[in-house]
């Protein structure tokens, strides 16, 4: 049984270590119609490794490229822009994506036709393929945007990991609401301000930052577990909104990536900020679900799983520090 936990806990760290390293960074296709039957397309994807294995988007079998595709380089992106003649419009035509990387990746669709009006939607690895309409409601934009901040946060275990890293800390309720309230009060001030271009952070050392964050809070947990004090167990608002400004230039990566139009972006960033709080509440009362069901049934646990949650975040932000510290001294050379 001993050796079972053991092998339980390594496959727990390398999920969650992948799971991390999967954190919601979408492609982004965008359809500009500049005449009648004309459209200016820009295709747009991360410089991560994971995605150079020849995802493209795929257009309707009406549609003709009419200019040679000019490829650069912008910030974090590779993109690709050209021109293309669909016969009858894309009303009613269905846009797709193929591609190994399709298989793990998001798509954000903007589609801005002649009169103004536009439509946004997303093509994910399990709905890989979408019908163009007419005349779209304004309720699809709202779910692809929200539903865009639920899977950021969702899929980013490191803020999670951060999140359930106070919880173990928090001693009663009223200061469980002042600290998450600061976590995010802090990543919404930086969330609206590296998204609107105000400010940004470059993702390597940021992201090695993010990891320091949950690593400190490894021996934090250790010491409110043996009844000890800090200036973190007294007053982890102070705390959560210190690290909270780091995390919201990580929350930010979501939407910064897509080079959205300015117009755009403040209905999006709103939208998208909704949709991280949203996953953050579900996933605090989730854990606190967990911790009154434990409760009411008197589980007594063994001493090495009582000890575990706080190894669990020391270990792992111990883990992402090293390794993220290592891509960013390799960047360097």
């Amino acid at each position: 049984m001993k050796l079972l936990r053991k092998i339980i806990f390594l496959l727990a760290l390398f999920v969650t270590a992948r799971l991390a390293a999967h954190e919601m960074q979408p492609a982004y296709l965008e359809l500009r119609q500049t005449g009648a039957e004309q459209w200016q397309v820009l295709w747009k994807t991360p410089a991560r490794a994971d995605l150079q294995d020849g995802m493209k988007p795929v257009l309707p079998k009406e549609a003709r490229v009419t200019s040679e595709p000019v490829r650069m380089k912008v910030g974090d992106a590779a993109t690709e822009q050209f021109t293309m003649v669909c016969a009858g419009g894309l009303d009613g035509k269905e846009i797709s994506v193929d591609g190994a990387a399709a298989a793990i990746a998001d798509v954000l669709v903007r589609v801005e036709h002649l009169n103004g009006a536009s439509q946004v939607f997303r093509l994910t690895p399990d709905l890989r393929s979408h019908v163009i309409e007419p005349a779209p409601g304004r309720w699809q934009e709202v779910r692809t945007y929200l539903n865009m901040g639920v899977g950021h946060i969702l899929m980013g275990v490191d803020h999670l990991l951060f999140v359930l890293g106070l919880l173990l800390i928090v001693r009663d309720r009223w200061m469980l609401l002042k600290t998450i309230t600061a976590f995010t009060v802090a990543h919404s001030i930086t969330l609206g301000i590296a998204t609107m271009g105000r400010a940004s952070e470059p993702m390597l050392p940021l992201n090695a930052a993010i990891a320091l964050s949950i690593l400190f809070l490894g021996p934090e947990i250790v010491r409110a577990q043996r009844g000890g004090t800090s200036l973190t167990i007294r007053h982890p608002w102070v705390v959560a909104g210190a690290f909270g400004l780091l995390h919201g230039f990580g929350f930010a990566s979501g939407l910064t990536a897509l080079g959205l139009p300015r117009g755009e972006i403040p209905m999006a960033l709103l939208l998208f900020n909704c949709g991280v709080e949203i996953g953050q509440l579900f996933f605090v009362a989730l854990i606190l679900s967990l911790e009154i069901s434990f409760r009411t049934l008197e589980i007594r646990w063994a001493r090495w799983a009582e000890k575990l949650p706080a190894y669990t975040v020391g270990g792992l932000g111990a883990f992402w520090a090293i390794q993220r510290t290592a891509i960013l001294l390799a960047g360097l050379k």
